[in-house]
C-alpha cells in the first residue's frame, strides 16, 4: 500500500501552486484606471492580495483613501473579476517543480484538492490553462462555502469534496 494511501492534501492556489500576481496586477489596473487612479505596482498588489477579490479591492483603492460603499464595491470587485477572466494566464505560470511535486505525491497514494480564496469558475479556468485541473480530486474556491479561508470550514468543505478524511489531511 503507497505510504500516503487514505491522506488527502489540499493546496491554496494563488502564491502556492502557481504565481498569478502578474494577471491579477493587470486585471486590478484596468479597474484603477477606469476610476481615474493611477495603476498600482506589483509588488503593491502582491501586498493586496489575500482574502478574495472584494478585499483586493478594498486594499487597492484604500491605498487612495477611497472607501467605496457595498454597491460600489461590488461593481469594482466585478469589473476586476471580468478583466481577470478575460485574460486569467497571460502572465500566470505554475512554481518550478509544483507539477513533479504533485505527481510525486498522487504516486504515494494522496488524493490532493485545491482550497483557495479564488472563486471555484475562475480557480477551475487558471488550472484547466495551466494544465493542473488533472491533478486535484476537487477545487473548492470561497464562493461555494460559507465561511472562507482562514475559517476552517472552508479547508474542511475542501477535504470532504475530494472525498478525504480531515483527520488524515493537511494545507499546504
Amino acid at each position: 500500500m503507497p505510504i500516503l494511501s487514505g491522506c488527502t492534501i489540499a493546496f491554496d492556489l494563488d502564491g502556492t501552486l502557481a504565481e498569478t500576481a502578474g494577471d491579477m496586477h493587470t486585471a486590478l489596473n484596468k479597474v484603477l484606471v477606469a476610476e481615474g487612479l493611477p495603476p498600482a505596482t506589483l509588488p503593491d498588489v502582491r501586498n493586496f492580495v489575500g482574502a478574495g477579490a472584494r478585499a483586493l479591492m478594498i486594499r487597492a483603492f484604500g491605498v487612495h483613501r477611497i472607501h467605496p460603499d457595498d454597491a460600489k464595491l461590488d461593481q469594482l470587485t466585478e469589473a476586476y473579476i471580468a478583466a481577470y477572466a478575460t485574460d486569467i494566464c497571460t502572465h500566470s505560470t505554475p512554481f518550478p517543480g509544483v507539477v513533479a511535486a504533485l505527481e510525486k505525491l498522487k504516486s504515494l497514494g494522496a488524493t490532493l484538492c485545491v482550497c483557495t480564496n479564488k472563486r471555484t469558475d475562475l480557480s477551475i479556468q487558471l488550472l484547466d490553462t495551466l494544465d493542473l485541473s488533472r491533478h486535484f480530486a476537487a477545487i473548492v474556491g470561497s464562493d461555494i462555502v460559507r465561511n472562507r479561508k482562514p475559517h476552517p470550514d472552508h479547508y474542511i468543505a475542501a477535504i470532504r469534496a475530494a472525498n478525504g478524511d480531515p483527520a488524515r489531511s493537511l494545507m499546504i
